[in-house]
């Protein structure tokens, strides 16, 4: 197995049926607490860097030469989409000097929202997708990921704000 197909596939997580895509961001789920556990929310900016950066790479090399752009067993571009839906609950941790899992809901609602807009595509996320190209195979999934963030937020605003939670 070459370091492109263990990078795209997550270490083999994209191999799994069915739903490859979900299982691809269940597991983006304990990497994403590792990370925070070791280096906080920088370390989770910079694993989503990465992850975007060797997945546009890896997704690039296992896709070429083929008609199929976007192989359902490729899910890097779920993790860093993940990563990045995961990001304020990381960075509220943080702040409330909380432990990270006491932000269970945060969790739920990152998982929840990022899989709806990686499967609905609305907007921007399906012209991404669209792309046909490595680039568009990752910009879905961060863009997905974006929405997201933004939902997580507006939520934990609703929860803690207006409902006083």
């Amino acid at each position: 197995m070459t370091a492109s197909h263990l990078i795209a596939t997550f270490f083999g997580v994209g191999h799994l049926r069915p739903a490859p895509g979900t299982w691809g961001s269940l597991a983006a789920l304990p990497a994403a607490a590792l990370l925070h556990v070791l280096g906080g929310p920088v370390l989770l900016a910079l694993g989503i860097a990465a992850s975007f950066a060797f997945g546009w790479w890896s997704t690039a090399l296992e896709t070429k030469g083929k008609d199929d752009h976007d192989p359902s067993e490729i899910v890097i571009d779920e993790v860093a989409g993940q990563w990045l839906a995961l990001l304020p609950v990381s960075i509220g941790a943080t702040h409330a000097g909380a432990g990270l899992f006491a932000l269970w809901p945060g969790w739920i609602t990152a998982f929840v929202l990022f899989r709806l807009f990686d499967i609905w595509k609305p907007g921007p996320i399906g012209w991404a997708d669209r792309r046909g190209d490595a680039l568009g195979v990752m910009l879905d999934d961060i863009i997905a990921g974006l929405f997201a963030a933004i939902g997580v937020m507006a939520f934990a605003g609703l929860s803690h704000g207006l409902l006083g939670l």
